[in-house]
């Protein structure tokens, strides 16, 4: 079903941004983070590691990207947090996508919203190396994407634009002259920018507007022209995106209890974007981020005010159904950001209600099941990467 809604004010739709920093931080929680304490689970010990987690501290002390190796059970163990070279702003961004990695996962981008800048880590099974910290392009970066060598960041502060970068083989960063472009206004409360088709376009969600923007991106790098669509529901929060051109995106509905919805777009190769199918609701509340298996059937959505996750069958030309409307004994608090390892048989969350991170395995029947929650995490701590 499709149904417009009003545009909401910047307050209004503060919802996801009030639950993903509504807790203090505890400093016996992040002396645990630091030490490996709370992450050192007999379990994780006992297996091989075979991939890593990483998230964004965000302190405003100092930025860091907290790494933990991965066992091929799915369990956590704490490695080291490597210095970013930036800031963080100690609090809840509304956002997704602040940290990613390449599609060969040998470059890991993070964002620092606290000064205005992006840094890049050379990752190895030994841990991160850093190898540049370059100013954003505008204020307050929430978000990065990449594919190939170009890398494209959302700063959601002040008027608000996305801006370009080139990634060298030695994984430094190095901006594209005349590649920043501004929002659909000053206001967009912006959430989430990511590549879609192969490249060829780039994509941002913006929560106070109760839109979708694109830019095409021509082969120099530099953003074409912008198209805009209405998000079926309000709020349109973070999204994941299939290889076809589909995107799956949550919309908060600004928190109204029980109101949130996940909908699904095409964006074609020219940037035009249409709706596919939705709102679909699973009767659940400020759903804000978005994850999408790699063989693209399942979409789950965690919703920060239920405290659950919502899982989807998306079949190949974009449908949605609701395969688990509120997953239950998951042990998830306030999750805001997701992450799924390149084989999709594990799934993390990040939790703003208790500062830390809950692992879950993923069936082929698209079900999950409960495996470890890794407490220690600072407050406001954003972003999760997977390998």
């Amino acid at each position: 079903m499709k149904q417009r809604h009003q545009f909401l004010t910047l307050a209004a739709i503060s919802a996801c941004l009030f639950y993903s920093c509504q807790k203090d931080m505890k400093d016996s929680a992040m002396d645990n983070a630091v030490s490996g304490k709370s992450a050192n689970s007999k379990a994780a010990k006992e297996k091989t590691s075979v991939g890593f987690v990483y998230t964004l501290s965000n302190e405003v002390s100092g930025n860091r990207v907290l790494a933990y190796s991965r066992s091929v059970a799915g369990t956590l163990t704490w490695m080291d947090g490597y210095a970013t070279g930036g800031t963080g702003t100690g609090g809840g961004l509304g956002n997704q996508g602040a940290v990613t990695l390449t599609n060969d996962h040998k470059v890991l981008l993070a964002v620092n919203p606290g000064s205005n800048s992006v840094s890049s880590f050379l990752t190895s099974n030994n841990g991160l190396q850093h190898v540049s910290v370059v100013a954003s392009g505008g204020m307050t970066p929430v978000s990065v994407t990449v594919h190939r060598d170009l890398v494209y960041v959302l700063n959601a502060g002040g008027t608000g634009n996305i801006s370009g970068f080139r990634l060298y083989a030695d994984g430094s960063l190095h901006p594209i002259a005349g590649s920043t472009r501004p929002l659909s206004t000053s206001s967009a409360g912006a959430a989430q920018v990511s590549f879609v088709q192969d490249g060829r376009v780039v994509a941002v969600t913006e929560k106070a507007t109760n839109k979708i923007i694109t830019y095409t991106i021509g082969m120099d790098g530099i953003p074409g022209m912008m198209h805009a669509i209405e998000s079926a529901n309000a709020t349109p929060f973070g999204f994941a995106v299939s290889n076809g051109g589909f995107i799956y995106v949550s919309e908060a509905a600004g928190g109204a209890p029980g109101a949130s919805t996940v909908s699904s777009y095409y964006i074609s190769m020219n940037g035009m974007i249409s709706l596919v199918d939705g709102p679909e609701s699973a009767g659940q509340t400020a759903a804000c981020w978005v994850v999408l298996t790699n063989n693209g059937k399942y979409v789950y959505a965690t919703n920060t005010g239920s405290n659950t996750l919502t899982s989807f069958n998306a079949d190949q030309h974009g449908e949605l159904d609701i395969l688990a409307a509120a997953t239950a004994g998951m042990n998830v608090l306030s999750p805001i950001d997701a992450a799924l390892t390149n084989n999709s048989k594990f799934i993390y969350v990040l939790n703003a209600g208790n500062e830390s991170i809950t692992a879950l395995s993923v069936s082929n029947d698209g079900s999950m099941d409960y495996i470890q929650n890794i407490p220690g995490l600072p407050n406001g701590a954003t972003g999760l990467a997977a390998k």
